[in-house]
């Protein structure tokens, strides 16, 4: 029987706690989580999509335990304090064993900054061309050997209590740009085509999500919630995306409601799956409430 605990007697960090930093401040180091889950070290990271922006149901849903916690802030209004708290709660009320993603709104340089200088990493909607991902990419990286631009925030870490380097060999800006992980929307026919020549350009995307309802809507197909389709343009885009992904070997991520067999089929090269939703359970008690009057209608 295998053991929870180290050989110095402390509980062995358990899911996503093992690629947490020195201080629940800091990003965890996604990256590496993330491609550990690409190459099956790891199962894929497994999130809950927090579409409200509600600080008590993340203070409620955070300790669960859940791999990733995504904070819409590009659907869901909210000011900046309020995306910090929630990407706290994520982190604390979680014991550093959920990692906060914030879908931030827009390319903006300011709400790219915001969002890592909270903790978290990054979900990117909406890229298309290869200018775009430069620029979310130099916004979102320090110094210029990755042709960074971010401002390093000078009282967000504070010094010796929770600025450490994870590696305690290089600045801890320089570990930053190894810890938070970067995710790109792909959500056009647009960028499907554009999306070899991103990658080409920026090789620290860490991974990329087909947003299929912007797309399908782009393409002038139904909506069909997001849920694709049999069209044949459609299945065209959709294997040229796998196609662009598998020649830069980088792993995906989506949703995925499936269970058991069906979800491990559906995670094939994801290293990434929402597997709930705040607003998803949310909407079925308009269904209970449906069931109870149906009790005593009679």
């Amino acid at each position: 029987m295998g053991s929870n605990f180290q050989s110095n007697g402390q509980q062995a960090p358990e899911g996503m706690q093992a690629y947490a930093a020195p201080s629940l401040f800091q990003p965890h180091r996604t990256r590496q989580a993330i491609r550990d889950a690409y190459e099956k070290k790891i199962p894929p990271l497994m999130g809950y999509y927090a579409g409200l922006s509600s600080v008590p149901i993340t203070r409620f849903l955070a300790p669960m335990g859940y791999d990733a916690v995504w904070i819409d802030w590009e659907h869901t209004s909210c000011n900046v304090e309020t995306m910090t708290t929630m990407v706290h709660e994520t982190m604390f009320m979680s014991g550093g064993r959920s990692i906060p993603w914030v879908r931030v709104p827009g390319h903006d340089h300011a709400a790219i900054g915001y969002a890592l200088d909270a903790g978290a990493s990054l979900v990117i909607p909406q890229v298309e061309t290869v200018a775009q991902a430069k620029h979310v990419m130099s916004s979102a990286k320090f110094g210029t050997k990755q042709n960074g631009t971010r401002s390093a925030p000078p009282f967000r870490l504070v010094p010796g209590l929770t600025d450490m380097a994870y590696d305690g060999k290089r600045d801890v800006w320089q570990n930053l740009n190894d810890q938070a992980a970067v995710m790109i929307q792909i959500e056009s026919l647009e960028g499907i085509n554009n999306l070899d020549a991103i990658l080409t350009e920026c090789p620290d995307i860490d991974l990329v999500w087909l947003g299929s309802l912007d797309c399908r809507i782009s393409m002038n197909l139904p909506a069909n919630g997001g849920m694709g389709g049999t069209e044949p343009e459609w299945l065209a885009a959709v294997a040229k995306f796998e196609a662009t992904l598998k020649k830069h070997n980088k792993p995906r991520g989506g949703f995925s409601f499936a269970q058991g067999d069906a979800l491990r089929a559906a995670s094939e090269g994801y290293a990434f799956m929402l597997i709930a939703a705040d607003v998803a359970k949310l909407g079925e008690m308009g269904q209970q409430l449906a069931d109870a009057r149906a009790v005593f209608a009679n």
